[in-house]
């Protein structure tokens, strides 16, 4: 069985990279740096990835590292952003659970490690109402999934599974039709009737009710706590050792932006959605962000046990053989920075590095 494929994070839309370095404010003239001249983040230009888009568009990271430089890339897939990682390109990324996990394993525990949380929740089951009324409907009906393997289609095989339905993973035939569609031409899909629905994140879940489309399920209301880690903060275990400064001035940053994200949520709704805007050349309407923005938590604590879960999930679908997520996580700086905000430390799981 091979290990879980390098998929899409949260929000995938393909897999280009684009340098976004000019989006980043740029360092306070005469500003002390830091031990590294500059520190390449990257992060995908979606709504679950806002405590970046946030964070580098109101400059709350450069005011951290002082006259260290931000030089930011956007990503569109999992794999690209875990290849730049690997090559360098970038220090310190923003991505979802599945490419992490992946990333991790197969490099033998040696790539990276995730050092923060920052995104719960977004992700629903967003279904035709004429088609499916009820979850019992879902039954014989053809719902898309982002890609074969990622967060999303693991949670929904999951769910599939647990409803007692069965379905071949490799395949997505069975009870249900598991139907693979990007999700820049899922809502496409959902006009011309080719699926029924979707187990999707945002945006797209809000751009398909925007087409009529209902919100069958909240996978947030299939956790504890109705919390499940949709994005974290991942490093190179080269950089953290050589520049543990700038790790925990972005990691202040971070801290930072979420707790102004969490106290003025229309005005970073705005931000978020004018960075997009830079980033795509269109910014979200009103009826697909706002339903977006709403359902999605951001937080500092990276939920390690939800990670595990999602590890155990795909395990138990046949996409993964069982990985040793020992010490994929290090969360001593991010401990250090909440400690030092006057925040609750947070918990690796067991999972931490040694």
């Amino acid at each position: 069985m091979a290990t879980l494929p390098l998929l899409l994070t949260a929000c995938g839309y393909g897999s280009a990279s684009t340098d976004d370095g000019k989006q980043a404010p740029a360092a306070a003239a005469g500003a002390k740096k830091l031990s590294a001249d500059e520190v390449k983040i990257g992060y995908f230009p979606n709504l679950t990835h806002a405590t970046a888009l946030v964070g580098v568009q109101e400059g709350l990271f450069q005011k951290e590292l002082g006259g260290t430089t931000i030089k930011a890339s956007t990503f569109n897939a999992g794999p690209s952003e875990i290849e730049a990682l690997n090559a360098g390109s970038i220090d310190i990324g923003w991505i979802g659970p599945s490419p992490a996990i992946n990333g991790y394993t197969k490099s033998g525990g040696k790539n990276l490690r995730i050092i923060g949380g920052s995104a719960s929740g977004g992700v629903k089951l967003v279904v035709n109402p004429k088609k499916i009324k009820s979850v019992d409907d879902v039954k014989g009906k053809k719902i898309a999934t982002p890609q074969l393997g990622n967060t999303q289609d693991v949670a929904f095989l999951n769910w599939i599974a647990d409803k007692g339905w069965k379905v071949d993973a490799e395949s997505g035939k069975g009870d249900v039709s598991v139907v693979r569609t990007d999700n820049k031409i899922t809502p496409d899909a959902y006009k011309s009737g080719s699926i029924d629905g979707a187990w999707v994140p945002e945006p797209t879940a809000s751009k398909l009710v925007a087409e009529g489309a209902k919100v069958l399920l909240d996978e947030s209301t299939l956790w504890p706590d109705n919390k499940f880690v949709i994005t974290n903060i991942i490093v190179s275990q080269k950089f953290l050792k050589e520049h543990p400064d700038v790790v925990e001035a972005v990691l202040r940053g971070s801290v930072k932006t979420n707790a102004w994200i969490n106290a003025n949520p229309e005005k970073a709704k705005t931000s978020a959605n004018s960075a997009l805007e830079k980033l795509s050349g269109k910014a979200l309407p009103a009826d697909v962000i706002d339903p977006a923005w709403k359902s999605v938590t951001f937080l500092d604590d990276p939920l390690a046990s939800t990670l595990n879960s999602e590890a155990e999930h795909a395990v138990k679908a046949g996409l993964l053989d069982k990985p040793d997520l020992t010490g994929i996580y290090d969360l001593a700086p991010l401990n250090k920075v909440l400690k030092a905000e006057g925040k609750t430390a947070v918990d690796d799981a067991g999972l931490g590095a040694k």
